[in-house]
Parts: structure tokens; sequence; C-alpha cells
């Protein structure tokens, strides 16, 4: 089973997550972020990833911390739910339009934390959502899967287009990298022999 279970909490945030690699989708989602819970619907359903998370956080000073943590769970999650990594394809990389919007987003789970973030939002806040916090959620995840990862916006002119596309890009990309490769006969798909 490609399961985990997280909580994490600290002063400023509790944040609970559950996922199943070999999911179909599911995903119960409430962070006290909405444009956030959008966001990681996108990733559970383009992911074929069943996702819970569940947070409160200190919204009435701002999202930050939330989102910033919740990038931290996840990645702690997957990082356990990958175990050795045996199996794993490892790479995974999707191109993923919305109307005039197109993102392309590329993971290796590398052992290897690593953010490349190119994502020329064209204004500032989606909503009441800062769109630097898109950021924070991505360096978050990334420093605790311990995975590289390369998310470009190639255009867009609409920054919920922009962010949704990267999203749904980042969903697509870790349902390819997680996926059993048949060929692997379960081995750790590196030269090293570990991940």
């Amino acid at each position: 089973m490609r399961t985990a279970d997280i909580t994490r909490n600290t002063n400023e945030t509790r944040i609970s997550a559950s996922i199943d690699l070999d999911g179909t989708g599911r995903h119960d989602i409430d962070t006290g972020v909405p444009f956030l819970n959008h966001m990681l619907e996108q990733v559970a359903r383009h992911g074929l990833i069943d996702l819970t998370v569940h947070g409160q956080g200190d919204t009435h000073i701002d999202d930050h911390h939330t989102v910033e943590d919740t990038g931290i769970v996840l990645g702690q999650a997957f990082a356990r739910a990958a175990g050795d990594k045996a199996g794993l394809r490892r790479y995974g990389h999707a191109y993923v339009p919305l109307d005039e919007a197109l993102s392309r987003v590329v993971v290796d789970f590398s052992g290897r934390p690593g953010l490349y973030y190119h994502v020329p939002f064209t204004r500032p806040r989606i909503g009441r959502f800062d769109v630097d916090l898109a950021h924070e959620f991505f360096q978050g995840f990334v420093n605790h899967a311990l995975v590289t990862l390369h998310v470009d916006n190639l255009r867009g002119d609409n920054a919920h287009h922009q962010c949704e596309t990267v999203f749904k890009a980042f969903g697509r990309a870790l349902r390819m990298a997680v996926e059993r490769d048949p060929r692997g006969a379960g081995a750790i798909p590196s030269t090293k022999g570990v991940l």
C-alpha cells in the first residue's frame, strides 16, 4: 500500500493529510484557504491520487503559513508513500493548457530538493489569494518530498488560468512519476542503487 498519513501542528497551523498514490482522484480538502482547496482538488483529480487535507491556520494574519505548511505536509506524505522508490518511473512531466494559458511541470523523485519556478503572474492576487504563495507551497513541497521540480508557465493572460494550469500539470507530472514501471522489475530507478 503506497499510502501515508501526516499531521503537523505548530503555533501557527494544524495540518493533516492522507494520500494514496494508487487512488482514483477522490479528495476531501479544507485548508481554510478556498483557492488552495481548488488547486489541490486539481492535483488529486489529474494525478489520480486520493487526497485528504484538513487544516487550520492563522489566516486572520494572512494565508502564508497555512499554504506553506500544507506544502510541507504534502511533501512529507509523498516521501513516506513513495518509500524507497523501488519500481517507480521516477520522472514525470506534463504540459497543460487552459484557454490562453499553458504550463509545463517536470518532476524527478531524485532524493534532492530543488525548485526552479518561473511563473510570471499577470496580477498579484486571484480573489484574496496572493499569487506569491504558490511559490511557497511548491518550496515547502520539494523541501520535504525531496524532489527536483521545474515549474514553468509558458504563456497566459488570466492569472487564475495560469495558476490552474500549473497545479493541473503538477498533478499530471506526479501521476507519471509515481506510476509503477512494469519494466523496472521493482528496481530502484538509479545507477547509484538508492534515491
